[in-house]
C-alpha cells in the first residue's frame, strides 16, 4: 500500500456511478497527500483496519448503465453500508459532463434514493471542476472538447451532445436534472461568491432551508471550488453524515479547503512519473471523435490494431467463437511483444455501432434498449475475454477507455481494491491492482472515459513520463 501521511478517521468515502469517474475522485484524493484506496464493494470497519486505515475510500460501481429500477434495487444498501462507516461526507460521484438521463444513470433518482436513506435533507450539487476544464455558471455546464480545446456549453459540445445513450440536450443543470425528478433544485451562483464568507454562508444555509430539496453550487475558479469546500464541511458538522452529489469537483472543493485550513498535509510522494513498458493492452469501447483521435495516434506509433466485431460479441450465436479467435489473435500477437490496440468503434459514425443496435433491434429490443443492453453486453464479454488473455499472457500494463467498457471490465476482473500509481491523463491516473489473483496482482491500469486525455493518451501510457 501507498506510503502517505498517517491516516485517521474516514474524512471522506465515495461511490462512483463508474469506474473512470471512481479513479478521477481517487486521483485528486491521493494527491493531495490523504491515504486512499478504491474498493468495488464496500468494506467492513474491520477490513479497512486490517488494511491499516484510510483517510478517504471510494467504491467503483456502475449505476450510470442502470435504470432508474435498477438504481432503486443496488443503492439504497450501498448508501446504508456508506453511511455505517461514518464518514462526514458521502459522496455520489457522477461524470464531470453530468451523463444521464431519465431512463439511463438517472441523477434524478438518485437523489430520490439518498433522501431515503439520509433523511430529507438539502442534498448539495457540484458541477464545476475547473482542473478538468469543465465548468458551471449560472447553472448551465460548459466543458472543454479534447479534438479541438474549445470550451462549448454542454449542450454544443461536440462530443457530448451526439454521446450515445446519454446526449447533453439540455445546459442548465436544474432542467437536465428536472426532467429525471419532482425534486426542487436551486442555484448557488457566482455573484455569492464575491461575498464575504459569514455572507456566503448564510445565503447557503437560507437556501438549503427554504424549501429546496438540492442547490446545484457553480464554480468556475479554483478559488471558488475552495468556498464550496468551507460551505460543505459547514452543512456535514450539521447534517454528517452529508450525502453531496458531484463530479471530482467534490474532492477538489475539501482537499482545498482542508490544506488552506492545514487540516491535511501535502504529499510527500511524487506522482509525477512513471516508467515505460515494453508493451501494453490498449481496449476502447469508446465512440467518442476524441477516442478516434487516439486510436489513429496509438496505430500511428506503432500500436497493432485489432478491429472488434461488436456485433459478433453480442449476438449468442456467434460469440462463443468470435471471442474465442480473437483471444487466440490477442495472446498470438503479444508473444511477439507487440503493443495492441483493440477497438469496437474508430469515432461515432463507425458501421459497427449500427450493426449492433440493429442485431438487438431486430430481437425485439427498442433502439434505446438496444444501446443501453448492447453496451452493458459488449462490456461484460469483453471483460471474459481481457480475463482470459490475462490469465494466460503476463501483462504489466492495461488500458481501458469508454466508461461503461471500463466498468464492466473492471468488474469482470474482480481486483480487490486500486491505489493510484502515477498522473497519467487529468482524470485519467494510472493505477495498480492489489488482489490475491497471481495474474492481477500488481498490474497496472488506467481507465478513462470516451472524453478524458489528449490525443497522445495511449501513446504517453506506454513510453511513460520521460
Amino acid at each position: 500500500m501507498g506510503n502517505l501521511t498517517p491516516a485517521g478517521p474516514l474524512r471522506l468515502a465515495f461511490y462512483g456511478d463508474d469506474f473512470t469517474g471512481s479513479t478521477d475522485a481517487l486521483e485528486v484524493l491521493a494527491f493531495a497527500g490523504l491515504r486512499c484506496a478504491l474498493f468495488l464493494k464496500v468494506p467492513t470497519a474491520e477490513t479497512l483496519q486490517a488494511l491499516g486505515g484510510f483517510d478517504a475510500i471510494g467504491i467503483a460501481g456502475d449505476s450510470r448503465a442502470m435504470s432508474p429500477s435498477e438504481m432503486a434495487v443496488a443503492l439504497p444498501p450501498i448508501f446504508k453500508a456508506l453511511a455505517e462507516l461514518a464518514p462526514p461526507l458521502i459522496h455520489y460521484k457522477v461524470c464531470s459532463t453530468f451523463d444521464s438521463s431519465p431512463s439511463i444513470g438517472s441523477i434524478g433518482r438518485v437523489l430520490e434514493i439518498a433522501r431515503q436513506t439520509f433523511g430529507p435533507v438539502c442534498i448539495p450539487i457540484v458541477a464545476g471542476t475547473p482542473s478538468l476544464s469543465r465548468f458551471c455558471a449560472f447553472g448551465n455546464l460548459f466543458a472543454r472538447s479534447g479534438t479541438d480545446g474549445k470550451t462549448y456549453r454542454i449542450d454544443r459540445h461536440p462530443i457530448m451532445r451526439v454521446h450515445p445513450v446519454t446526449p447533453s440536450l439540455e445546459s442548465d443543470l436544474t432542467k437536465h436534472l428536472g426532467l429525471q425528478t419532482a425534486l426542487v433544485i436551486g442555484k448557488f451562483e457566482l455573484p455569492n461568491f464575491g461575498l464575504p464568507p459569514s455572507a456566503t454562508a448564510r445565503l447557503a444555509q437560507e437556501a438549503q432551508t427554504n424549501g429546496m430539496d438540492a442547490l446545484l453550487f457553480d464554480s468556475t475558479t479554483p478559488e471558488h471550488l475552495t468556498t464550496v469546500g468551507r460551505l460543505l464541511e459547514g452543512h456535514a458538522l450539521h447534517h454528517g453524515p452529508a450525502f453531496v452529489v458531484g463530479s471530482s469537483g467534490v474532492e477538489y472543493a475539501m482537499t482545498q479547503w482542508w490544506r488552506e485550513t492545514r487540516q491535511v498535509q501535502a504529499s510527500t510522494r511524487r506522482y509525477d512519473t512513471f516508467a515505460a513498458v515494453d508493451q501494453v493492452l490498449a481496449i476502447s469501447g469508446s465512440a467518442s471523435a476524441l477516442s478516434a483521435l487516439q486510436i489513429d495516434a496509438a496505430i500511428a506509433a506503432g500500436f497493432v490494431e485489432v478491429s472488434i466485431d461488436a456485433r459478433a460479441l453480442v449476438d449468442d450465436a456467434q460469440w462463443a467463437t468470435a471471442s474465442e479467435k480473437l483471444v487466440a489473435e490477442v495472446i498470438e500477437r503479444l508473444a511477439r511483444g507487440e503493443s495492441l490496440m483493440l477497438h469496437t468503434a474508430r469515432g461515432p459514425k463507425d458501421a459497427r455501432i449500427a450493426a449492433l443496435v440493429d442485431l438487438l433491434v431486430a430481437q425485439g429490443n427498442s433502439r434505446e434498449q438496444a444501446r443501453h443492453a448492447g453496451g452493458r453486453l459488449l462490456g461484460y464479454r469483453l471483460g471474459l475475454i481481457v480475463q482470459k488473455i490475462l490469465q494466460l499472457v503476463p501483462l504489466k500494463r492495461l488500458l481501458l477507455s469508454g466508461g461503461d467498457t471500463s466498468s464492466q471490465i473492471t468488474q469482470v476482473l474482480a481486483p480487490d481494491a486500486l491505489e493510484i500509481e502515477a498522473r497519467l491523463a487529468p482524470g485519467a491516473p494510472l493505477c495498480s491492482v492489489i488482489s490475491q489473483q497471481p495474474h492481477l496482482n500488481q498490474l497496472q491500469i488506467a481507465l478513462k472515459g470516451g472524453q478524458m486525455g489528449e490525443a497522445d493518451y495511449f501513446v504517453k501510457a506506454r513510453q511513460g513520463s520521460n
